[in-house]
């Protein structure tokens, strides 16, 4: 399970692997659990979204080798949502290097 906080998955389609737990596929969306809507406002019915709670947000960048294996193509809008700035890493925000005196 993902840390509280966090967000879970929400994706287009499922598989499962050796152990016979379900993964997402194909298009992946960042959710919170509890409630029906993904980060970037599709709601999960009419989207028809799977949910999947067991699986944590940055599990299906494709760097981190974790439910990334079917994972066709992740929402831009919600890795904005979740605070990356991009699939490769966590956003630290805007900083000047050598301000002016």
């Amino acid at each position: 399970m993902p840390p509280r906080g966090e967000p879970s998955v929400a994706a287009s389609g499922q598989w499962r692997d050796e152990h016979g737990i379900r993964m997402p596929s194909g298009e992946a969306h960042a959710w919170r659990p509890g409630t029906n809507q993904t980060l970037c406002g599709l709601a999960l019915s009419r989207a028809r979204l799977i949910r999947f709670p067991h699986v944590a947000w940055p599990e299906v960048f494709p760097e981190s080798g974790g439910a990334a294996d079917q994972i066709g193509e992740v929402c831009r809008s919600c890795v904005a949502a979740s605070g990356r700035r991009s699939h490769r890493g966590w956003s630290r925000g805007w900083t000047r290097h050598s301000p002016r005196p």
